[in-house]
Formats: C-alpha cells, structure tokens, sequence
C-alpha cells in the first residue's frame, strides 16, 4: 500500500459502493444512517471517511460482513478490483456460510407451495369439503 493510497480519504458510503456492498451509492447511503453499517464499532454517518485498516460491519439482508478495509478507491469498478479493496475475517466467513446452510435446509423443509391456482374444479371441491356436503 503506497503512501498516496494513506493520505487518500473516501466517504463511507462511496467506498461502500465502489467495494460493491450495495448497488447504488443512495443505497449505501441509506444503509450507513439506518445503523447497518459500523465503523471499528460505532454508527457512524455516510460523509465519514474510512482509512486502511478500519474495521466495518456490514448488515445486508441476513447477511453480515465483518471486513477490513485494504484498499481506497472512490470509483466503482470491476469486481475483481473490488474485491481488492477489504478483507473479509475467517469468523465472518464461516458464520455467512453456517447461516446459509441454515436456511437452506430449512426452506428444503417447508412445504412446497401449490403450482397453480384451483380451478373451478377444484375451487367446487373446496366448497364441498367445506360444506361437508354429501352430493
């Protein structure tokens, strides 16, 4: 890490974006005043700039990220290239990974939804249960 990239100060909400953590710079935006993001601990606004070496915690959806910031960079680029900007830490990592099995395999047991709606068949025979007609 060179010295330019030390001096070099990034909003949050735009390393956020450029780093590829949210779509759009509003939505990171919002994410950082909602208290999703966390700066080495503290809620923080989106003008505050990060350095190398923070630590962020990153709510999104039912995914938490707990990364290192590596690199500065004010633009959205490749993803490659932003996957250089931070590190994700093992413990982070393991727990996505274990809460993604969880809701795997509780969705692999939840009954699966009707196909289709009931047609006028079925909708007949619905009506019949529910009556406990005998016709």
């Amino acid at each position: 890490m060179s010295s330019a990239d030390q001096d070099k100060k990034v909003r949050i909400d735009k390393w956020l974006w450029a780093a590829r953590f949210f779509k759009t710079r509003a939505v990171a935006s919002q994410a950082v005043v909602g208290g999703h993001v966390h700066l080495n601990g503290e809620r923080v606004k989106p003008a505050r700039s990060i350095k190398p070496g923070d630590e962020l915690r990153i709510t999104r959806g039912n995914d938490e990220f707990v990364v290192i910031v590596v690199g500065l960079h004010d633009r959205r680029g490749p993803a490659s290239l932003a996957r250089t900007l931070y590190d994700e830490t093992e413990s982070s990592l393991e727990a996505r990974q274990l809460a993604s099995e969880q809701r795997r395999l509780m969705a692999a047991s939840r009954p699966v939804d009707p196909v289709r709606r009931p047609g006028k068949r079925d909708r007949r025979l619905i009506r019949k249960f529910i009556r406990n007609d005998d016709d």
